[in-house]
């Protein structure tokens, strides 16, 4: 290693950018696309995409879904003008991140933790006489199965605030009863729970319920410049492709 002179101060190429938007916010901008694509409110929808994309904004980073192959990427927002993709700015490909939203293994990992939360669920409807507890821990299955890919038990108070005051509101077609009863009910979950061993529970493999990797696969980025101007719009690589190495951030 060379040692510099002290008049010499190190340049900013020279510190490890690849990627430089912590695993953390990669993981909530997955979250929120996720959300996104499910919500069946087209203004709840809009306000997950604009949360994620002022989260990516904070990190000086563009998302993007190319839908071709269902992947979300993160762009520098430095290598994007007016909606455009200028890839004469790429030093890096490798700063791009790339988050499967659809990849090999997670239909086994989505079923695994489905069929716990259901178990729990059902539990919970055999447990209490109030059919508005019942109904609830029904959503808040859903709600972890679908949206966090997470076993009811492992849900922060958070999560459960997210339920309680936007997810089961706006998507859960509720009752009066299950609004006046839902932080009773999640109580009630939690304790049902844990009286239940998730080894009991079938699933697709062994491997157990848990947290997975956020990453990408190979990150194509390269041609001439690609139009991304909306949202969720493609961004597609033409011949000048400057492909990445496998570029992957651990959630």
């Amino acid at each position: 290693m060379n040692a510099e002179t002290a008049d010499e101060e190190p340049r900013v190429d020279d510190v490890d950018r690849a990627p430089d938007i912590p695993a953390d916010a990669v993981a909530e901008a997955e979250r929120l696309t996720r959300l996104a694509r499910e919500a069946t409110d087209p203004a709840a929808a809009r306000s997950y995409r604009d949360r994620r994309d002022a989260l990516a904004d904070v990190h000086d980073y563009t998302p993007r879904l190319r839908e071709e192959d269902d992947t979300l990427v993160l762009y520098p927002s430095e290598w994007v003008e007016g909606g455009t993709v200028r890839f004469e700015r790429i030093e890096d490909t490798d700063r791009a991140v790339e988050v499967s939203l659809s990849g090999p293994g997670d239909a086994d990992r989505y079923r695994e933790v489905a069929a716990y939360n259901d178990v729990v669920a059902e539990a919970v409807a055999e447990t209490v006489e109030t059919e508005a507890h019942a109904e609830n821990a029904r959503r808040f299955a859903t709600f972890m199965s679908n949206h966090y890919v997470r076993p009811v038990d492992e849900a922060t108070p958070e999560t459960r605030a997210e339920f309680r005051e936007e997810y089961l509101p706006r998507n859960g077609w509720p009752s009066d009863d299950q609004l006046a009863v839902v932080e009773k009910s999640l109580a009630v979950i939690a304790e049902v729970a844990d009286a239940i061993d998730e080894a009991d529970v079938e699933g697709p493999d062994a491997d157990g319920i848990g947290g997975g990797d956020v990453g990408g696969s190979e990150d194509d980025v390269g041609g001439s410049e690609d139009d991304v101007g909306g949202s969720e719009d493609d961004v597609e690589g033409s011949e000048d492709d400057a492909r990445s190495s496998e570029s992957r951030t651990d959630g």
